[in-house]
């Protein structure tokens, strides 16, 4: 009896906080009594919170969604008919062995333990959010979630069609987001994160290798290009030195060139000068005969005016006449030779 009356007093203690928030539709005290008890005795330790409460009665509304026969399990014919009409899947082999597994058919406890052991049940709201804007695609309602601080605890409730949750809290006047988000959020409760969201160890994996293939290739262009440069230096200072060779070459050609003009114009002065000298012996050489010829001829003068001083030396003084070889005095009128 104690038991009893302690469930009923949680159970209208949590009536009232609902109606405080206007999430739950308004219904019996039997069957939110009921619901609370299942939920204790599915989870215990979480039946006292009322945020759990509220994800757990959108669990169950969702496998009640799904169970089209209400015999309180899902099975596989059931879960396909509601892939392909609710969920507009061609396919859904891939998300039976997902939902399923092993299992062929779930109940509300399978059903609420798979979610709670979901990825997504310990989403942040940074996480809920981002889930929003690239998988749902209604980034006009960022500020409203940040404000609800809807984490993945709240995902379930986003999945059933709750007017309450959807235009009161939300505020979603447009009927197409609605249908959006409840599909969205519904696949993600049963399936798991997004593809574009989901945790992949593999990609990680990935993402670091081609991090570590980045950096070093960053690393490698950056040792080429130092070493490039480096090489461009050493080849710019070849050059330099290469220009400086040729340089040198072509003024080594011009001083060769110009030396070899400078030997030419001294031959050309050597010819002349030799063809000078040539000349100028044959004038001396001709001056030389003349002069030998004047020598001769004043040698033949002196010696004919020394032959004549040498007969003016012999010849006799005072009027003696030669006649011979004997000199002799003229004689004299007045006197008489003796006889």
């Amino acid at each position: 009896m104690d038991v009893r009356s302690g469930v009923a007093l949680w159970v209208l203690c949590g009536l009232l906080l609902q109606q405080g928030r206007g999430e739950r539709p308004p219904g019996s005290h039997l069957d939110d009594s009921a619901i609370a008890a299942e939920f204790c005795r599915i989870d215990k330790p979480l039946c006292h919170d009322e945020d759990e409460q509220l994800s757990f009665e959108a669990v169950r509304n969702i496998h009640k969604q799904m169970d089209d026969d209400a015999n309180g399990n899902v099975d596989v014919e059931e879960s396909d008919e509601f892939l392909r009409e609710d969920l507009n899947y061609h396919d859904p082999t891939v998300k039976h062995s997902t939902f399923h597994g092993e299992d062929k058919l779930i109940s509300v406890e399978d059903l609420w333990k798979a979610w709670k052991t979901s990825e997504v049940y310990n989403w942040t709201v940074d996480e809920v959010v981002q889930w929003l804007i690239t998988y749902v695609e209604l980034p006009q309602y960022e500020e409203t979630f940040r404000k609800l601080q809807l984490s993945g605890h709240a995902m379930p409730r986003l999945a059933v069609n709750n007017a309450t949750m959807m235009g009161s809290v939300l505020k979603m006047t447009d009927r197409s987001h609605r249908q959006k988000l409840q599909l969205k959020a519904l696949d993600t409760v049963l399936f798991g994160p997004p593809l574009l969201t989901r945790h992949n160890h593999l990609k990680d994996f990935m993402l670091v290798v081609s991090i570590v293939i980045g950096v070093g290739g960053c690393w490698f262009a950056y040792i080429q290009n130092r070493y490039s440069k480096e090489h461009m230096k050493k080849m710019m200072k070849d050059l330099e030195g290469l220009h400086r060779a040729e340089q040198s070459l072509h003024d080594l050609q011009e001083r060769l060139q110009k030396a070899q003009e400078e030997h030419r114009s001294v031959e050309v002065e050597k010819v002349h000068l030799e063809k000078k000298l040539q000349d100028e012996i044959s004038i001396a050489k001709q001056e030389a005969h003349r002069l030998r010829e004047l020598r001769e001829g004043t040698e033949n003068e002196l010696s004919r005016q020394k032959y004549a001083e040498q007969e003016l030396e012999q010849r006799p003084p005072g009027g003696m006449h030669c006649q011979g070889e004997y000199w002799f005095y003229p004689p004299d009128p007045h006197c008489v030779p003796i006889t």
